[in-house]
């Protein structure tokens, strides 16, 4: 069986500054489970211009410690992130995969930031996805139990990653000058 989580909504900031926040985004009060984020590789393609980043992301799990110990991991998980950032579209696109426990379980999470369609110089859109699937390797009670326990954290990171960006955002830009800094 696969969870599924879907959200979307609106920064009130440009999308050139949400992406200049992007990469400030950690570390924040809200998403203390994360405590390092790597640069592995970066490239600008010559023709598009598209900015490819792929980053290792290092969280501090909250599994229950049974689940942990039942497992054979550690509380140290890793997740390998790659975005795309496409300066002449205005489009950014992130695709997170755990590496973490994979043998297990299996977290697929997609995001995008757009220019908001109603007011593109001031607001971006945001749109998440996960996908959550516990392998066959684990009895399918456990594997369902594991895949709700897993989908309500992701739920509750999403919220508290809004939050903490949201805080990035205010701390960068200030919330009254919402001026495009591209301009």
């Amino acid at each position: 069986m696969v969870q599924y989580f879907s959200t979307a909504f609106h920064y009130d900031h440009p999308w050139s500054r949400v992406q200049v926040g992007m990469w400030q985004k950690y570390p924040n009060p809200q998403c203390a489970h994360v405590v390092s984020v790597d640069v592995i590789d970066r490239s600008v393609h010559p023709e598009t211009g598209v900015i490819r980043t792929e980053r290792l992301v290092g969280c501090k799990q909250a599994a229950p410690g049974w689940a942990i110990r039942f497992l054979g991991g550690t509380e140290d998980a890793y997740v390998r992130e790659v975005s795309f950032v496409d300066p002449r579209t205005k489009k950014t696109w992130i695709h997170s995969t755990n590496l973490s426990l994979c043998e297990y379980m299996t977290v697929v999470e997609k995001i995008t930031y757009v220019p908001s369609t109603s007011f593109p110089h001031t607001r971006t859109h945001f749109h998440q996805t996960a996908e959550i699937q516990a392998r066959t390797k684990l009895w399918k009670t456990v594997g369902q139990k594991i895949e709700q326990m897993s989908l309500d954290r992701f739920k509750q990171n999403a919220i508290r990653g809004k939050e903490g960006f949201e805080g990035v955002l205010r701390t960068l830009f200030g919330e009254d000058n919402m001026q495009d800094i591209s301009s």
